[in-house]
């Protein structure tokens, strides 16, 4: 038995050496990082603009490789069944922790076959509503809400989007009745809002811009942890209260579960050094994006905390995906 043990000890020595020689050598050939959303959006130039700067760094090629569908869960079922060797990984979006409480069946568990390396950025959201309503902030949105159950409507960008989660998350939080109003995409609801279509919408900053300065809509919140350059006078929904509403559109890479650690350290390190790198800054703030950084563990615990905070909203407003 003592001869089985020490065997036993010899072979995961030996395996935890190989792993170790592995990741010494990484990477020694091409990187393809999987991007589930269409060309030009902006989860794909997130993923060019980390790309690009990884590859510099790393002296490998990282190829961005576009495979859009169902949602982004055709891109995150290809990289989950890729080999565990550190040479796929995959941008997701908020995708990654709502896709299991939208869909009844997926071939593939993005919570299990998934290893999160790092968050990498958040595009951040602003609630603005049409000109006609009264309500300067979130307080006296909710009153009017109160007030006349049902008569406000807000749009979103189709059915378990963001920008239709976060009103839902908002309605739940506050026990009010606003209507949905589905568009084909959150730049169309955003035209139905400053055409008074719709009385509001949870929409990305840079979005909403310009309509906010030509005063077709009013920014009455900003749904992120600090105020934004670009919307001074706007507040938080903390500052104003509502702590629990902030909602971000935001971005990570992670790789098939079963990549060696030494590997996923390799990549969180260099995620880090690429999304803080000077040259990034300018890029980013183009696209919109404001760059963050995180460990593994940081970051599986926050995929597992956006899908607990919006599964009860999900549940309870029977909410599936199309």
């Amino acid at each position: 038995m003592g001869k089985n043990v020490g065997a036993l000890v010899c072979m995961v020595c030996a395996m935890s050496g190989a792993e170790h020689a592995l990741a010494q050598s990484y990477p020694s050939k091409t990187i393809r990082m999987v991007m589930p959303f269409p060309p030009g959006g902006p989860t794909d130039i997130v993923g060019r603009l980390v790309a690009q700067k990884l590859s510099e760094q790393i002296g490998q090629s990282v190829v961005a490789d576009s495979r859009p569908g169902a949602s982004g869960n055709v891109g995150l079922e290809i990289a989950s069944k890729a080999p565990a060797d550190g040479y796929t990984i995959v941008l997701s979006s908020p995708v990654i922790a709502l896709s299991p409480l939208l869909y009844g069946k997926l071939n593939y568990d993005p919570w299990k076959d998934l290893a999160p390396i790092a968050l990498v950025g958040a595009v951040r959201n602003v609630l603005v509503v049409h000109p006609s309503v009264p309500a300067k902030d979130l307080k006296e949105l909710v009153a009017i809400a109160r007030k006349q159950p049902g008569r406000l409507s807000y749009g979103s960008g189709g059915i378990g989007t963001t920008t239709h989660l976060a009103p839902e998350l908002f309605k739940s939080l506050e026990k009010i009745d606003i209507l949905h109003v589905p568009y084909k995409g959150s730049g169309l609801a955003l035209i139905g809002l400053a055409s008074g279509q719709v009385d509001m919408e949870v929409v990305a900053a840079p979005v909403a811009l310009g309509q906010v300065q030509s005063k077709r809509v009013r920014a009455i919140a900003v749904l992120s942890p600090e105020r934004l350059a670009d919307y001074p006078g706007v507040a938080t929904t903390r500052e104003q209260g509502f702590a629990n509403f902030e909602i971000s559109v935001w971005y990570g890479i992670l790789a098939p579960t079963g990549t060696p650690r030494d590997i996923i350290n390799r990549l969180n390190a260099e995620l880090a050094k690429a999304v803080q790198a000077p040259d990034m800054k300018p890029r980013f703030a183009q696209a919109g994006v404001e760059p963050l950084t995180s460990t593994p563990e940081e970051f599986g615990r926050f995929i597992q905390s956006e899908a607990a905070r919006f599964g009860k909203v999900i549940k309870d407003a029977g909410i599936r995906g199309e």
